[in-house]
């Protein structure tokens, strides 16, 4: 994108089934899509530990995550041992954020200031929703947009792929661990949007590419204990298994019945591609969850616009059409660690800390 590009403050554009069709046959649609394939083929076979070379850019936005972090651990969760919910705390977390903002974007060589509106949209909605107190697919797919817009920005690169997905996604995935656990971050939606464990689509996306072609691991291997052991610091589909069996105590069947099921097919190459079909038709094609897209210069929308004839109404800080906040915000889940530290005696409960430790796994309810 030359210097000379007008930039906007991102806005949501969909509000209708109808331009829900039209996004998906947008070139904005393709960019999305085409992105997250292209990060996909970029790690078929590839290691979280494997030797990589990093760019100074995505050195420079993996610092950029590390300060992120290092806010929240100065914003400290409050004293909550009334409330399974999200940790109001979260929402000073998230000032602080858009407060530093700017200042972090300045510290990402290449990225020129009057940009840094438009790009802020995305990378303050990366982080979960400020009045809902929860975290989503939605989110993380802001994530994914700030990146393409720093690509456009000539910040980020092709050859720079595999660092992407291996270095900076992954240390994106680590700093959202920290907050829902720290925040105690509900699934957003009734069933956290496709989330497959409540928060995360894209970590099983590329964690499956990673696997695919592997001569030992099969999808069934999930099962297995000692594989999550063993795999768990190399592919990010195990290190999810391995999150979600530390936080919950019944088996998938119970608990995650999409992944259990996932786990019969045969091979990781129909497990990645069916990946890809789902987050192109139940993440990027409904519209619960792409009515909250934002679209600015950098990814705009060209379908109809918003139309004006009041059918719509205002529920937790943005509008449905008719009634589909139900399907959108749904009702409120308590956080899984919540629950957790709920079964604590009253009196042996602390104010929760950014770790969390001694975490143990609860039933599934």
């Amino acid at each position: 994108m030359s210097t000379s590009t007008s930039y906007q403050i991102p806005t949501k554009c969909i509000l209708t089934q109808e331009q829900v069709t039209e996004w998906q046959s947008s070139e904005t649609f393709a960019t999305v899509m085409g992105f997250i394939e292209r990060l996909n083929e970029a790690v078929v076979g590839v290691k979280l530990t494997d030797p990589c070379e990093m760019s100074e850019s995505v050195k420079e936005i993996i610092g950029v995550l590390d300060d992120v972090e290092q806010i929240a651990t100065d914003t400290p969760p409050v004293s909550n041992s009334a409330s399974r919910f999200g940790n109001p705390a979260f929402r000073d977390f998230y000032d602080r954020v858009g407060q530093a903002s700017a200042s972090l974007h300045k510290k990402i060589a290449g990225v020129p200031n009057e940009a840094i509106p438009e790009l802020s949209v995305y990378f303050g909605e990366s982080w979960g929703n400020r009045t809902r107190i929860d975290y989503g697919s939605g989110m993380e797919l802001n994530f994914l947009c700030w990146l393409i817009c720093l690509e456009k920005l000539g910040v980020l690169k092709q050859s720079d792929d595999r660092a992407v997905v291996i270095k900076l996604f992954w240390r994106y995935i680590q700093v959202m661990r920290t907050l829902q656990q720290a925040y105690w971050l509900e699934p957003a939606g009734s069933h956290g949007v496709w989330g497959l464990d409540d928060y995360h689509f894209l970590p099983f996306v590329f964690g499956s590419a990673q696997l695919r072609g592997h001569k030992h691991l099969r999808p069934k291997s999930i099962h297995d204990a000692d594989m999550l052991e063993m795999f768990a610091k190399d592919y990010m589909y195990i290190a999810c298994i391995s999150f979600i069996n530390s936080i919950k105590s019944a088996s998938l069947r119970w608990h995650s019945p999409m992944l259990d099921d996932i786990s019969s097919v045969r091979t990781w190459e129909k497990v990645n591609g069916g990946m890809l079909k789902m987050y192109r038709g139940e993440v990027l094609g409904k519209l619960p969850v792409i009515q909250h897209f934002y679209f600015g210069s950098f990814l705009p929308f060209t379908g109809t616009p918003v139309s004006a004839s009041g059918d719509v109404i205002h529920h937790e800080g943005h509008v449905h059409v008719q009634s589909t906040w139900g399907d959108c915000c749904g009702i409120k889940i308590p956080a899984v660690f919540g629950a957790a530290l709920a079964e604590k005696d009253e009196a042996d409960r602390k104010p929760a800390v950014l770790s969390v430790p001694g975490l143990r796994p609860v039933p599934f309810d």
